[in-house]
């Protein structure tokens, strides 16, 4: 895989395990006990326990040491680590999920304890942590690389421009260290989820946003069953080759201009046309997106600000349809680059 430029990540699972796992027998101190004394199964506060697995005991010392020895077996055959549902192991989530069954809470959290010793012996190894609650920021402290970007993935689904844009104001060093997808193995197929226009509208967005893009297997090809993460085999399904040409356009255009540094662009409308603020554009070195939140038509100007622009000619190159725009670099200085888009449509463009 290295020989092909290609990194493997494995899976891990902090927070619980089978009932038939050697420790349970072996250390049963590192596993929550229920009320009535016997191993709790694992949980999270949300939702009624899982009946097929253990709840190990995030605050036990020996959890903590055995994780550290579980997660360097993985980094020695591999580059990543994912660490599923990895803010169950915060200090204040595990306390309120199990309350006194848990003890105490060290006054180390348990990420920091963990990721410090792991780096001991992988200084190298990449470490994406499952994130859910609104905790990115405070898991990314802890020490993960990427946390994925659970709020993005919601604001797609259910909101407007307006709350993606408000979700893209944050830091740009918070931003790199986020992973956007718009369907995982946990939410439901895209192609189930979203109209078939906000679908790709969402694709371009996250695939030229700052951070990471997750890609489903799948996704490419338009399947709609959600399989349980306990069967190997998807059903039979149509082969959607319209999206799968589309998000083939989409990986190969943001490889090109996801180039230099990122900034999210202002918009500029009419008092008789607010449509502008269905639109979402952002810039990197040579490229502009431009991206119609919505079900209908948006007109405005995208304020750019490069200081460059003026005193010659531009040639704007869609990459996602080949179309070709000439503009004035001194109206694009003055006045922005003026767009007309239809419901859910997208602008990939590389100036020249």
């Amino acid at each position: 895989m290295r020989r092909r430029g290609v990194k493997l990540f494995l899976d891990y699972v902090p927070n619980h395990v089978a009932p038939d796992h050697p420790a349970v027998t072996e250390h049963p101190e590192w596993f929550v006990r229920a009320a009535d004394g016997t191993i709790a199964n694992g949980r999270d506060p949300y939702f009624p326990p899982w009946p097929d697995v253990l709840q190990l005991n995030a605050f036990a010392p020996g959890t903590r040491d055995a994780t550290v020895a579980a997660l360097s077996g993985i980094a020695e055959q591999c580059d990543g680590i994912r660490c599923d549902m990895a803010m169950l192991l915060v200090n204040e989530i595990f306390a309120r999920t199990w309350g006194e069954l848990a003890g105490s809470p060290p006054a180390e959290e348990f990420w920091p304890h963990v990721i410090g010793r792991l780096r001991e012996r992988h200084p190298d190894v990449t470490l994406v942590a499952e994130a859910y609650w609104d905790t990115e920021w405070l898991l990314q402290q802890h020490g993960f690389d990427h946390c994925y970007d659970k709020r993005l993935y919601d604001r797609l689904v259910h909101e407007d421009a307006g709350s993606i844009r408000k979700h893209l104001s944050a830091g740009l060093d918070y931003q790199e260290r986020l992973i956007r997808f718009v369907e995982n193995h946990d939410e439901p197929r895209a192609a189930a989820t979203f109209p078939d226009g906000r679908a790709r509208a969402a694709a371009v967005v996250i695939a030229t946003l700052p951070g990471a893009t997750l890609w489903h297997d799948g996704q490419f090809s338009g399947r709609r069953t959600q399989m349980p993460v306990f069967l190997a085999r998807y059903p039979i399904e149509p082969f959607d080759q319209s999206l799968h040409n589309f998000y083939r356009a989409v990986v190969a255009a943001a490889a090109e201009v996801r180039q230099g540094r990122w900034e999210m662009l202002e918009t500029a409308g009419w008092p008789d046309n607010p449509s502008h603020q269905d639109l979402l554009a952002w810039a990197w070195d040579s490229s502009v997106v431009v991206v119609n939140f919505s079900d209908r038509p948006a007109q405005g100007r995208i304020l750019l600000v490069r200081a460059d622009l003026g005193g010659r000619a531009w040639r704007l190159t869609d990459r996602l349809d080949g179309r070709v725009f000439e503009r004035s670099g001194s109206e694009l200085a003055r006045d922005g680059l003026y767009v007309d888009l239809p419901p859910w449509g997208t602008h990939v463009l590389v100036g020249e």
